[in-house]
């Protein structure tokens, strides 16, 4: 029976108040709003082509607003069915499917959203094929006014118990005297898919029709919609199932539901029924042996009955893929085989790390792995028959080991002459796989194993007496080996160079120069590693052996003088080499330039950068109280000179020394404040700035400047500081200034003076 179309023996009935806007049917599957369920159903192995969508999304009834929609869809559909003529003994039976979504509108059951299915022929309606479906409430109230009272409660038990469930979706809700809207969780409960089948053969010759509708509640507030669809075949009751089973295995029977029909099953023996068994489907535990699976349902309409015959298959066993193997990466071929498995092989896997799997696309019970670069697993699916679980075999691994490469050693040229000790360690670089040999050879043509060198990556071959190459063979697991690149020791029969330095290790001070002497044993001229220090005799060639040469050597910080020396047909140099400390520059400070007044005592203070010159004295001894130590004490009288300069010099125990001087001007008048009167600030270097001088005084209080208005424009209170003619960066013009100035002497007393400067320009 293809989808209802109006010229097709179908009657609709639109929703109430509104006209009939066609059918709505779906033959293009999506899941329901409210329910989740597919639109078009598949059931009990059965797939329908196409539903019929009947009532509406949204109360119809209630139009007074303009914001509503009043869905608008069929509320019923009516087919004209023509049993054939025949024999009532013969089913003729018809299968409908439908899904359901109802909102709960709290009301008694008989007015709560319904859909039903009508069966009537001539002589009315066949009950037994006409039930209908609500969701049942408890506590019915009585009417109030014909319309329904609130009161009634959903069975929320016998609702479930019927298929229902609620959904979680929301839907949109309006409530207020102005319709307006808002979204509410509305109390909608949904059934998925269910098949009820009938038998019309007691109808044979007659017209019948079959009625479906979805209808609001009876006040009208709540809707209901439902989706219908019949099967194409109107035979006999069938089941529906597999006719094949897997042995210990569980499947699922079962026939289109017959309304208040009960159901008798009988399954093969050695079978269990798990679940269903007064029910239109059953949950089986397959047994060892096939055979019929028969069942009958009846009510007062009909009695109808159906076998199927089902065979077993034994469980798949999957086996394993034989057998792990290792290969060299890149020209490797390896036949791969299934074995100790029950059923097909319907594909290889393959995987490099054992959990990610790839599908091959490939069956039979062997495969051929070429051209590997790295290790693989591979694996069969198996399944025997079309109902028994699929498996997945025990892997074999076929390990991929890199290929073998022999690398390259260093030194890759070497020298040795006659006589020199040392001799080149030799390393393998570049290199995959393990050592096998290092090998030798005097020819480069007909190599020999070197025992002593072991399976190691590197070697320093003994004394040699001719000049002999070198090469190591690498194998990388079952790869074969590989050879690396030749490494040579050339050997030359003259001797090496001989020289040496007396001493062999020299210290000097920062500045200084080392005397050395070296003397060269054998060997035919020499160069120096830093020409640029050395003041040697000789000119770089050896007349005679032995031969010596002396010099100094001034380095500017702590090195090794190298002398290379050569022997004529000896390529390689002899390093003679010369250790030289340079003790770190000595930097003394004897103080700042001064000034005293005889009588005053000057503390002086010479300090050293290094704490290794920690000896200091002072020339002259004149006026100080002691020489040689780092503060001595001047104290001048008036046969003392106007000006006297002192050298503080530290040294160290090594007897490295640095020098610095002061130079102390000393006024033979009593402590006092000396003012200029006048500078010229122009940037000749000669009187910028005009600063107090402080003669015997050990404290400046504050020197300050005012301009003619008496605005402070200058202050401080540290000696050896002045005004440089600026204010903010402006150099100011000529004219008088006004000045303060005071200080304490050496003796405690306060001196105060004030006077006028000129700033000349």
């Amino acid at each position: 029976m293809n989808y209802p179309l109006p010229n097709n023996g179908v009657t609709t009935i639109p929703e109430y108040s509104l006209s009939n806007t066609g059918i709505q049917v779906i033959t293009s599957s999506f899941n329901d709003h409210f329910g989740g369920f597919p639109t078009i159903p598949v059931i009990n192995g059965y797939a329908y082509n196409y539903s019929v969508q009947l009532g509406s999304t949204t109360n119809s009834h209630d139009l007074n607003s303009t914001n509503r929609n009043p869905g608008g869809f069929t509320r019923a559909i009516t087919y004209t069915i023509n049993v054939p003529a025949g024999s009532a003994a013969v089913p003729y039976t018809m299968t409908y499917a439908y899904a359901l979504v109802l909102e709960n509108g709290t009301h008694n059951s008989n007015q709560q959203p319904l859909f039903k299915a009508t069966l009537r022929t001539s002589a009315g309606v066949i009950s037994c094929a006409s039930p209908e479906y609500y969701l049942p409430t408890l506590n019915n109230a009585g009417n109030n006014g014909g319309n329904t009272s609130t009161g009634a409660t959903l069975d929320t038990a016998a609702a479930l118990a019927n298929g229902f469930t609620n959904s979680p979706v929301l839907f949109l809700s309006y409530s207020g005297t102005n319709n307006n809207a808002g979204t509410w969780l509305q109390d909608v409960w949904t059934k998925n898919w269910t098949e009820v089948t009938f038998d019309l053969s007691p109808y044979r010759g007659q017209q019948v029709t079959l009625t479906f509708e979805a209808d609001n509640c009876t006040p009208g507030a709540h809707f209901a919609y439902a989706y219908v669809a019949l099967r194409n075949t109107c035979a006999g009751l069938e089941i529906s199932g597999s006719p094949t089973a897997c042995t210990n295995s569980e499947l699922t029977y079962s026939i289109p539901a017959l309304a208040g029909a009960t159901y008798n099953w009988t399954v093969p023996a050695g079978w269990t029924i798990l679940s269903g068994a007064n029910t239109n489907t059953i949950r089986v535990k397959v047994g060892n042996n096939g055979g019929n699976i028969i069942v009958q349902q009846a009510n007062s309409c009909a009695n109808l009955k159906d076998t199927l015959a089902v065979t077993t298959t034994l469980p798949t066993i999957a086996g394993q893929v034989n057998s792990d193997a290792v290969v060299c990466a890149g020209n490797n071929s390896t036949l791969l085989t299934t074995a100790g498995y029950r059923g097909s092989v319907l594909n290889w896997l393959s995987s490099t790390d054992g959990v990610n799997w790839s599908s091959l696309n490939i069956t039979g019970n062997s495969y051929l792995a070429q051209n590997l670069q790295t290790t693989t697993h591979y694996a069969a699916l198996i399944q025997n028959g079309n109902t028994c679980s699929i498996d997945t075999s025990h892997a074999a691994v076929i390990t991929v080991n890199p290929q073998s490469a022999g690398g390259n050693l260093s030194p890759a040229n070497t020298n040795i002459c006659q006589g020199e000790t040392t001799r080149p360690t030799l390393q393998l670089n570049a290199s995959n796989g393990n050592v096998q040999n290092w090998q030798s050879s005097t020819d480069n043509i007909n190599w020999s194993n070197l025992s002593a060198a072991g399976q190691q990556q590197s070697f320093q071959p003994g004394t040699i007496t001719t000049t002999t190459h070198y090469r190591v063979i690498v194998k990388s697991g079952v790869c074969p080996a590989d050879t690396s690149l030749t490494a040579s020791i050339h050997y030359f029969p003259t001797p090496i160079a001989a020289a040496a330095f007396v001493p062999d290790t020299a210290s000097i001070c920062y500045g200084k120069s080392a005397a050395f002497t070296a003397s060269i044993t054998t060997g035919t001229s020499y160069t120096w590693s830093n020409p640029s220090i050395v003041l040697a005799s000789g000119n770089g060639s050896v007349p005679v052996q032995p031969y010596t040469i002396t010099g100094t050597v001034t380095p500017a910080s702590s090195t090794a003088l190298l002398l290379f020396v050569y022997n004529a047909g000896c390529p390689n140099a002899y390093i003679a080499r010369l250790p030289i400390h340079v003790a770190p520059k000595i930097i003394v400070f004897a103080g700042n330039d001064t000034s005293v007044v005889i009588g005053q005592p000057l503390q002086l203070q010479a300090s050293s950068n290094s704490a290794e010159a920690n000896h200091f004295s002072w020339t002259p001894a004149s006026y100080l109280n002691n020489t040689a130590i780092a503060n001595p004490v001047a104290t001048f009288t008036s046969s003392s000179p106007d000006q006297i300069t002192y050298v503080a010099t530290a040294s160290t125990a090594a007897g490295c020394s640095a020098s610095d001087n002061i130079t102390v001007k000393i006024f033979k008048t009593a402590a006092d404040i000396f003012m200029p009167n006048a500078f010229t600030p122009n940037a000749d270097g000669l009187n910028d700035v005009i600063m107090p001088v402080c003669v015997g005084i050990t404290r400046l209080n504050y020197f300050r400047v005012f301009n003619r208005w008496g605005q402070l424009i200058f202050s401080t209170s540290g000696m050896g500081r002045g005004w440089d003619g600026m204010i903010g960066g402006q150099p100011q013009s000529s004219g008088n200034f006004v000045y303060m100035v005071q200080g304490v002497d050496y003796t405690g007393k306060v001196i105060t003076k004030k006077g006028n400067i000129l700033l000349i320009r």
